[in-house]
Order: structure tokens, then sequence, then C-alpha cells
């Protein structure tokens, strides 16, 4: 037989687009159609209900970027319709190729009863079926003009990013408003024949199937009669009824399909609209779940549930009856699907416990999965923060992306830095956005690098982003996929479902140990300064706020805010979502963040301020030192207050060479003349830790251009081109004692720093007044250190990476994540730079010529200047802090690191102040001190292994305990663990390296 597949094939593109998929709408009547714009921000369903539309036509413009525009569309069901199923099909301007980033709606009754929502691959809404004919029909459309920021051509700059340089250009043109009639028919022809078309596509050319089918296909469109689709339609879906109906193979892939609509709580749009966009998505979900019996919709993100309880009361109504049904799913577990590189200890224990709390307390169910599909890595951390938190499992899709290394595994054991494994799946669909093209579904197959020994993967199938979640036609390809030769088989699950059966098949799967290191989107450790400096302030003050609250309502009765910190701590936590603290959206996101960020602070100052005046007792003529760190500094214990003196700063003189010298019998630091730490010796070892001719506070600058992903990605090719910034205009004493001013001047830009030497350590603050466009900004360090690896700083405990670059895997990870500290250490000496804000890093080696010793350079990221999707990124005035430690242990960068993030307080009066908790082992970290959630008065103590050892020690409590119990994050017993035995006010625990353990004390 001749190959004539592309003739079929050619044919069959043709007589779809051209001839059947018109004819689902077969007959079509105009609505009429008016419009009222809402001046200024979204207004309250009711008002735009009642609001006093003015006449509007299709080809007419409309929507202001943000704005809001109230159609109202009326029209009366033509008599001859009478028995068949009509709809309307409601174009806003959409362009089908852009599910999520443009203009949406919601369909509201007359009465204000949501119908579903509106978008570019979800254009209609039922009418009725069948029509008596007559029927009048008003329905009402809160449509958002949002603009496009993410066009055809990405990243190019743009002022539409914010409403309040976006201008009034209307955004969109009104496309079609009509009453049709739906054939359905014809439309379950088009989703066979797409089924069909795109498997018959993925099939090997010399296997009998894929023939079967392109011979199937051909006789159903032998039987179209081209001038009378709608009445041939029944005889060509008769024609492929067979191929439809042949069985899988049975060892085809099984792929378990959750309906999911990813919807980024900010990104291209602000927070407001979000709460929108999810409020349009589980209206349409609630009326899929209606539709089709078989179809599970899943959402994550305890936050987006709030915001529909709380603004669209009447489509959270539905929500609840679906989730009571069992096929709207709470998924995840968290608060938002949060970043988990940057977010400190405490705060990614939160996103579990408020998520799963909200959860809990709404419908009464627990999550065990953490829902994570577009996080950009994971911290080595994250496996005992889920295990704690009472969940054991893990989804993700997004180290797909990742540029160099392909991923081994898709299903397997994720091993954290303390020994916790979680069971995790990769979906090898490679998309969390899966519409069901057979391509898809192919790929998911063919992909999947567990064959053999197991063979379910999980597929979230929807348009997320506003795109309207899961479609029709979605469940309908999927209906067909069931059992289908050629084809994986597709059924609908929760995640749950899919877990359970993924879990009995792979009782042994393999195990990753270590962080799960994306090879993309590395910039997000550093863009937006202002955002990521908001977030580590706001968690330290949170810190603060409940240990001092806790403490004097142990002490004072002082009343505990519960209320308010539950607010504010879902307020930081929703500000870590993915694009928001990774700095990825656009301005009107970060310009209100900035503004939220300080209003958080002055509400924890306050409390924080309350707290302590109830403790310090009369002021007197006596100054208290608070030490809310979890070591003692200066004589105050940790988590207490006592008079204390300032601690002595190094002294300062002139350096023969030219430049100072700062000492303080610890650490002698020279300083030369362009501002240059030329020696830090490490006065108790006599130990050097610049390298032999480098300079260490050196700023470098490079241009940073990476070919895709501005605000995301730094590309490995920046390294290739960079400026020293050496040329100082001042170098002085600084105007506080014992410090060195220098002042710098570059491009149209302004740095000042102030070098100070205090208790062992290099302090460096530093000022920059940011103008430059397309720039990277760093700070680095060329050590005198040989070692192949270095730590940083993750959540409850360290990781380590290499300094070396051996393999792709290592070479990918050119800049890398750390919280408050980076170590690098040779046998008996070592030294830590801990940072107040910044993330972002990066550890390179080389071997000299002159003494063949090594310098391992470490960089600190300060600032970029990307244009996408805000163009003025960082633009202005930012402060950081840094402290170099020579001669550090890891336990020495562990306690510099919280003192420089938690500076001490000095307050009024003279009542010295006892901690509620004591520990004897300084290796054990007290990461939180609070009262119970429950409002019971308990005291809550959570604490780890910081330093990678084992380690016993004495929990000690300042005031009376009735009772102890091992607890998980949200403080409830942990079954089958034994609580400490008080003894003498303490109890004692045993800890594994990296052990994370939260205790609940009782109090009468």
């Amino acid at each position: 037989m001749h190959d004539d597949r592309a003739l079929v094939e050619n044919r069959l593109k043709r007589v779809l687009d051209e001839r059947i998929r018109p004819a689902v709408y077969p007959a079509s009547t105009p609505l009429d159609v008016a419009v009222w714009h809402a001046p200024g921000e979204p207004v309250p369903v009711a008002e735009g209900l009642t609001a006093s539309p003015s006449p509007i036509a299709v080809g007419d413009a409309w929507g202001a970027p943000w704005g809001t525009s109230w159609f109202t569309v009326t029209g009366t069901v033509p008599a001859e319709w009478a028995g068949r199923t009509v709809e309307a099909v409601l174009d806003l301007g959409f362009d089908e190729n852009m599910p999520g980033f443009q203009c949406e709606g919601l369909v509201y009754r007359p009465d204000g009863g949501p119908v579903k929502g509106l978008n570019p691959r979800n254009q209609w809404v039922r009418i009725g079926s069948p029509v008596e004919g007559g029927e009048e029909v008003r329905l009402h459309i809160e449509a958002a003009s949002n603009p496009v920021i993410l066009d055809y051509h990405p990243f190019l700059p743009t002022k539409l990013g914010d409403r309040e340089t976006a201008g009034s250009e209307p955004q969109y043109t009104l496309a079609r408003m009509d009453l049709a009639v739906f054939d359905e028919t014809v439309w379950r022809l088009v989703i066979d024949l797409e089924v069909l078309g795109e498997l018959m596509a993925e099939l090997p050319v010399d296997g009998a199937r894929r023939w079967e089918l392109l011979r199937a296909v051909e006789r159903a469109l032998d039987a179209i009669d081209l001038q009378d689709v709608n009445g041939t339609a029944a005889a060509a879906r008769a024609e492929l009824a067979g191929v439809l109906a042949t069985p899988a193979a049975p060892s085809a892939h099984r792929i378990s399909a959750v309906g999911h609509a990813h919807i980024d709580s900010a990104w291209l749009w602000p927070l407001r609209e979000t709460v929108r966009k999810v409020a349009r998505t589980a209206s349409n979900m609630t009326a899929l779940l209606e539709d089709e019996p078989e179809f599970v919709f899943a959402m994550s993100q305890a936050q987006q549930w709030a915001w529909i309880k709380e603004h669209r009361p009447e489509v959270w109504a539905r929500v609840v009856k679906a989730v009571t049904d069992g096929r709207f799913v709470p998924a995840g577990g968290m608060w938002v699907e949060s970043d988990t590189n940057m977010p400190g200890s405490e705060a990614m224990a939160r996103q579990f416990v408020h998520g799963k709390r909200f959860f809990l307390d709404e419908f009464g169910i627990e999550n065990e999965e953490a829902w994570l599909p577009d996080t950009f890595g994971f911290a080595a951390g994250l496996p005992q923060i889920i295990k704690a938190a009472g969940s054991k499992r893990l989804l993700t899709q997004k180290i797909s992306w990742s540029q160099v290394n392909k991923f081994p595994h898709h299903t397997f054991l994720w091993e954290g830095i303390d020994g916790t494994r979680i069971f995790t799946h990769f979906p090898p669909v490679d998309t969390y956005n899966c519409s069901m093209k057979g391509g898809e579904i192919a790929h998911a197959a063919r992909n999947f690098k567990d064959k053999g020994v197991a063979r379910h993967s999980l597929a979230p199938t929807g348009w997320g982003d506003g795109g309207g979640g899961t479609t029709r036609e979605m469940v309908a390809k999927a209906a067909r996929m069931r059992d289908l030769e050629g084809s994986a088989t597709v059924v609908w699950e929760t995640p749950a479902e899919f877990f359970a059966k993924a879990e009995a098949e792979y009782p042994a799967p393999p195990v990753w140990v270590g962080e799960l290191y994306l090879e993309l989107h590395r910039a997000t450790l550093t863009s937006q300064a202002k955002t990521k400096q908001g977030n580590r302030r706001s968690e330290s003050l949170l810190r603060e706020a409940e240990l001092w609250a806790a403490t004097a309502a142990v002490r004072t009765g002082f009343a505990y805010p519960h209320e308010r910190l539950d607010r504010i701590w879902k307020t930081v936590l929703l500000h870590q979502f993915h694009d928001i603290l990774p700095g990825s959206s656009i301005a009107w996101v970060h310009r209100e963040a900035e503004k939220t960020y300080a209003a958080v602070a002055a509400e924890l100052n306050e409390i924080i301020g309350d707290a302590q005046r109830a403790l310090a007792g009369d002021a007197g003529s006596g100054e208290l030192v608070f030490n809310a760190a979890p070591h003692t500094r200066n004589g105050v214990p940790a988590g207490g207050a006592a008079m204390a003196p300032a601690p002595a700063r190094g002294g300062l003189r002139a350096r023969d060479e030219g430049g100072y010298v700062l000492e303080d019998g610890l650490l002698r630091v020279e300083i030369d003349d362009r501002g240059l730490v030329v020696s830090a010796r490490d006065l108790r070892a006599g130990r050097e830790t610049v390298a032999p001719g480098q300079a260490a506070n050196l700023l470098q600058i490079h241009p940073d251009f990476p070919n895709m992903w501005d605000a995301w990605d730094v590309d490995q090719f920046y390294r290739n081109t960079v400026t020293d910034l050496v040329d100082a205009d001042e170098v002085t004493p600084g105007e506080e004692p014992g410090s060195v001013r220098v002042v710098r001047s570059f491009g149209r830009s302004r740095v000042t720093q102030v070098l100070t030497v205090e208790a062992g350590r290099l302090d460096i603050r530093t000022e920059v007044d940011w103008h430059e466009t397309e720039k990277f900004l760093k700070l680095a360090f060329p050590l005198d250190v040989h070692t192949d690896r270095y730590a940083s700083e993750s959540q409850y405990g360290h990781a380590f990476r290499a300094t070396h670059t051996n393999t792709s895997w290592e070479a990918a990870k050119f800049e890398a994540c750390n919280h408050k500290f980076v170590h690098l250490e040779e046998p008996g000496w070592g030294v830590a730079l801990v940072t107040d804000s910044t993330y972002g890093h990066d550890v390179t080696r080389t071997v000299r010529a002159s003494d063949r010793g090594t310098t391992t350079t470490l960089r600190v990221s300060l600032l970029r200047a990307p244009r996408f999707p805000d163009p003025e990124t960082d633009q202005g005035v930012h402060r950081f802090r840094h402290a170099l430690v020579p001669g550090a242990t890891i336990g020495d960068a562990v306690r510099e690191g919280w003192f420089l993030n938690l500076p001490e307080r000095r307050v009024a009066g003279d009542a010295e102040v006892a901690p509620l908790v004591t520990v004897d082992d300084d290796a054990i970290v007290v990461t939180a001190v609070k009262l119970a959630d429950d409002g019971s008065g308990d005291v809550v103590v959570r604490f780890h292994e910081s330093r990678g050892g084992r380690a016993r020690a004495r929990i000690s409590t300042g005031f009376t305990a009735t009772g102890v119990a091992v607890t998980d994050l949200l403080e409830r017993p942990l079954a089958g663990t034994a609580a400490p035995e008080p003894a003498d006010g303490s109890v004692a625990v045993s800890l594994r390296p990296f052990e994370l353990v939260t205790l609940r004390f009782s109090r009468s």
C-alpha cells in the first residue's frame, strides 16, 4: 500500500479547522450588550450588578489596563430552537493561546449567583438543554482587563506591570456575544478526531495500530458531508467507534489525572487580582464537577481557599459542597506554594502549620502530601519539615526545567539533611498544565524513568493562572483514553489515591540525598532585594514578638496577641509565594510588598516593645539588654534580659602603607588606601584569612543579560566579563569610633561602606544607591582556605556543596542559596561570612602558582537590575550588613548568624528577665518559644541540632511545668513517641544530626 499518511493527516487538520469545529455551533443570534466600567479598584458584586451600563457593540474596544468592566448581556432564545441545547458564547476578545495571561470574566445570574468563569479556552455558558424556546436570557460578566505582560515576544520591558504607569489605553476588543445552538454530536466528533489524530501521530509508523487509526479517520472523513456536517456527524462517529473501543495493552503506562489550575498567588498580576482568579476558577470547577461525575479537582494553597471564603461567599458555598462530596480536594497542606530555598526555618514550618490547620478547621481534612509543582528548587531541610507537619509525600514538576542535567528518577525517596525520607514524585508529563493532548500523554509514558518497576504517574490537568482550570474537552479526551490501545490509560483520581498506588507498586524506590537544586532561575536568590530584606526582617521580628510576648505572658500576665500574630504570620507566609519572595513579579506586587513589610515591622515592633516594657519593670535609671538570639551574648542569656555594658569595639590606627588598621585583640584587619581588606589576621590562631596578593571586601560588577527569564535567570556566561570596583572616592575614619568609611562611585551608582572590628569579626555595613541597568553586583572575599566543600545554612541545619566542578552537576550550581551564613573550613581552622538579608552567593577555587596554595573565593550577591517583568527592579537605596568571622567553627557560624539577624534591644528598666527556656548545649538551637496556638497557655519550644552531630542536653524551664509532650509542628502529641521525663525543672533530650524537635510544656 502506498504511504498516504500525510495526505490523510493534512485532510484531517483542514476539515477539523474549517468545517467540523465551526459546526459545533450551527446557528446563533446576537445578544444585546451593555457595559459599566468600574472606576478604580474592583467593586463588590452587588454594586457591579446594579450599576447603570451603557451600550457597547462587538468590535468595540474596552478595558483600560487593570480595569474592571461589568457587561450585561440580554436576549431571547428563538422559538425555533425548542428542543435544542443552547449556550451563550461570550468572547471578550480572547487570544486562545494565552489562557491565564489576559482578560478574564466571571459570569453571574441577576440574583448574584456565580455561574462560571470565562477564559480563552472556556467561552461558553449553558442556557438550557433542551430549551423550550422563548426564554429570556440575562447574564452579568465581571470582566478584568488584565494587560498581557508576557507577550509573543517575551521579556520585553513594559510599564504595564503597575497601575500607576500602565496608562488608560483599552486593551481588548469585544469579539463575540451570541446565543448559539450547541450540537453535542459534532462536539463529540471533534473530541474523537482530536484524540485519534493526536495518538496516531505518536505511534510508530511501522506499527499496525497507527495504520488502523489512519484508515478509521479516513473513513470518518469520507462519511462527513462537508455541506451538512451536523447531519452526518453521527455516521462519522460510527466509523471511529471500533478503534476507540480497542482496549489498552496490559503493560500500558497508567496516568492518574488530577484536575488542577496552578494559580500563582501573584506574578504578572497583583494579589488582589489573584483573589478574583481563584473565584473564577473555583466557579468553573464546581460547575464542571456537576456535569462530569468521574472528574476530580484538587486545589492547593490554603490562602487561596481563604480568599474565596472571605471575598466570594457565594462561590465558597459551592466549594464546600463539592469538598463534602469528596471531589473538590484540598491539596498540599501549605499556606501558599512558597519558595523553599529562602524562607527561614520557622517560616517554612509555619507554611505547613497554617495551611494544614486551615483545612482541618474548615473541613476536618488533613493532607499527607506537599504540592509544589512550580517552586524553584527544594532546600535539603524540607523533608524533615514535611514529616514534622504530619505529611509524608511531595509532588513537584519544576526540576524538569533544569538546563544541564536530567534528573534520574520520577518516583523516589528524597532524603533530607537529618536522614528523613519523603516519597516524592515528578510527573513525567513535564507540565503542571496538562491539557490531555496525545503528545503530552505519550511523552509521559515514554519519559517515565522508572519503567519495569513502576507504571503509575500523575498528570495535573487544567489551565492555570486564571486560565480556568480543567475544561470539558480535557475531561472528554481523558474518557476516551481510559482504556485505549496505543495510549497510556487515564483515570481521574485524587492525589492521595495516586500516591497510595505509587507507593504500593514501588515499595523500595531509589533514594536522592540532599537538595533538589533547580538548574535554572538562580537569580531569584537576588532579584528585588527589598522584598528579600522585608522577608528576613519579618521572620526575625516574629521570633522576637513570640518570644517576648510569651515570656511576658508567663511572667506578668501580659495578654498574648494570638490573633495578631496569626494574621501577621499569614501575611509574611503569603509573601513567601514562589513569585513574590524570589523577585519575579511585576512592579505592582513588589511596591505593595515593601509597604506591607513596613506595616508588619511597625506592628511587630509595637508588640515587642509592649512585652519588653511589661518585663522590664520600672524604668528607673537602669537599662536592660534583651537578647532574642538562641545563644548567650555579652553575658546576657539567650531569651533573657540583663544589665550589660556595650561590647568593646576594636581600635583604629593608620596603616604604614596607607589606609587603616582595625584591631580588637582577637582580629587585626588591614584596609588599604583603596578601601579594600588586604589582611584579616586571626590573632588567636596566628592565621591569615585573605589569600596572598588578593583583596577582600571587593565589589565586582558584571553585565547581566540572560538568554531568557530576566528576573529569574543568571546565565553562567555572566562571569566572562567582570569589573573590579577598586577606585575609592573616600577612605576615611568613620563617624563612629573605631570605624573606617569607604565611598565609591561607578556608573550612575554610589556605594558607602562602614567597616568595624568587634568580638573577633569584621562587620561590613554597605549602602548602595543603585541606578544600573542589567548589571549584577557582587561582594568578594578571596580566602586562603583549602577545601573541596563548604556549608551554607538552610532550614534547621546546613547543607554542603562542592567548591569544585568535577561533574556537570557541581558545575551547574554556580549560584546557590544560604540563609544567615556560609562557612568554609579546612581541618583545624575555618571562616564564616554571615549576612542579615542576602541569599545568593557563589564559591570558586583556584590554585596559586606562587605557593601552590588554594584560594577559595566566596562572593555574596547584592543587587541585580533586570528589566522584566519590573523595568525598575532594585533601583534606589539598599542597605546590607555582613560580617567576616575568621577562625570560626560551624558552631561559631551558627551563633554569629543569629547575632547579626537578632540585634540586642536596650530598654529602660531594672528587672532582669530570666529566660523561659534554657539549653545547656550550644549545639542545640531554639528557633521558637511561644504560647500554644490553641490558647491553652501551654509553652511551645522548638529546637534542633545545628552542627551536624549528635547532641545530648537538658532543656530547663523558667516556670513550673506540669507536663511535657513531644509534638508535631501543629502542636499535637506524636503518637508512639515517649514524652521526656521532667526532673528538677528540666528534661533530657538526645538529638541526631540536625534533628528537629517540638516540646509542649503544660502549665497549671
